[in-house]
């Protein structure tokens, strides 16, 4: 069996904007990742007055979920983490509004089409064995250029002194 890194080490973000603990599997076409809903843990700063998470944070686990898949394959590349763009979801659903305190959710991302910069992956949250978020995400890999100039401060052209 594969040992991982925490899902952090995959990713080009720092914390409290981790949202998933650890790596349970990736190979070719799939990941599966975990976190615990808890007040001890990195989703500790998102829970609501019910200690609960609310839903919505499942589109961006999920996306996550394809960072670490993305992220592990280009560290055998030898690439550092690199961000990617959520351009979309589809097919949204969900028999929760939130998740409940001290559950394990399971993140389980499968890539459906891919090419040099734009995939898809259809999406899973599960508790305890039982499918209760879903929904397809599509995401873009920027190139560097394209990243910087999506990053790069606006510029003072035009600006009244």
């Amino acid at each position: 069996m594969m040992e991982f890194q925490p899902a952090a080490y995959y990713l080009p973000h720092e914390s409290p904007m981790v949202f998933l603990e650890k790596v349970c599997a990736v190979d070719d076409d799939h990941a599966i990742c975990e976190v615990k809903v808890s007040t001890e843990g990195i989703l500790s700063p998102f829970l609501n007055e019910h200690k609960s998470l609310p839903a919505w944070f499942a589109i961006e686990m999920m996306a996550q979920a394809i960072g670490v898949w993305r992220g592990w394959h280009g560290m055998r590349k030898n690439e550092t983490p690199r961000l990617g763009m959520l351009l979309g979801a589809r097919g949204l659903k969900s028999t929760l509004h939130e998740y409940p305190y001290n559950s394990i959710l399971r993140v389980s991302v499968t890539r459906q089409l891919q090419d040099e910069k734009l995939a898809s992956f259809d999406c899973y949250l599960e508790i305890n064995g039982e499918r209760i978020t879903q929904a397809r995400l599509n995401v873009y890999q920027p190139d560097d250029r394209e990243l910087a100039q999506l990053i790069q401060p606006p510029t003072s052209e035009g600006a009244t002194a």
